[in-house]
């Protein structure tokens, strides 16, 4: 396994769709155990983080838990990984935010962002070709200590009448729906965090509407 491991980190020929599907699952593998490493303990809360994130076959979980135990022994050459994986898509491509957004997910599974899970993320993300700002709007969708009130989610102002924000809400479902990852063919952790968003943002529509419009509440339909 670590023999593939390394011929597929230092390859360059172009991958065909199943390759790249497995250079795909490998590349998050290592990312996530590193990424759980990097604030010095792998919390059994990351790892599970993890499985619920990243979809692995029954068949191949024996495989990725070796390739995560490989990779969590230290977090050098967690940027070489960033690499071989932003190789695969154009920057800034949507799967590479739906990668972030899992590694988030993992970071924050025990506790508030440590000061070097931020660095990590940062660097990876600037390696995918995001903008600082879409990693800044992440990272409040999930880190209770940058603050993450409902409108940061729904892209709206605090004061924003309701009307307005139920039609942001319903803009951002048809965007985020997980048929969209569906019907483009992405990988299965692809549509698992289509989901996520969809949950995300239907707990932030029912939270800001109770939060922000006195007397009856708006039916959510």
């Amino acid at each position: 396994m670590s023999d593939r491991i390394v011929a597929f980190l230092w390859t360059n020929r172009p991958a065909t769709p199943p390759e790249r599907s497995v250079a795909f699952t490998i590349a998050v593998i290592a990312l996530g155990a590193k990424l759980a490493k990097v604030d010095g303990t792998v919390a059994r809360s990351e790892v599970a983080a993890f499985r619920r994130v990243f979809i692995i076959p029954r068949s191949e979980e024996k495989n990725a838990a070796r390739v995560f135990d490989l990779a969590r022994q230290d977090v050098a050459g967690f940027d070489a990984w960033a690499r071989k994986m932003a190789s695969m898509f154009t920057p800034g491509d949507p799967v590479l935010l739906d990668v972030i957004e899992g590694l988030f997910v993992i970071a924050v599974a025990d506790g508030p962002l440590h000061e070097a899970e931020i660095a990590f993320l940062d660097e990876v993300g600037r390696i995918f070709g995001l903008a600082p700002a879409q990693i800044d709007a992440i990272r409040r969708r999930h880190d209770s200590g940058a603050g993450c009130p409902p409108c940061e989610v729904l892209g709206v102002e605090p004061d924003t009448p309701l009307p307005e924000v139920k039609r942001r809400w319903r803009q951002l479902l048809r965007e985020n729906h997980p048929d969209h990852a569906i019907g483009r063919g992405l990988p299965p952790e692809a549509i698992r965090l289509a989901e996520a968003r969809t949950r995300r943002l239907n707990e932030a529509w029912d939270s800001y509407r109770t939060r922000y419009r006195p007397g009856p509440q708006m039916g959510a339909a």
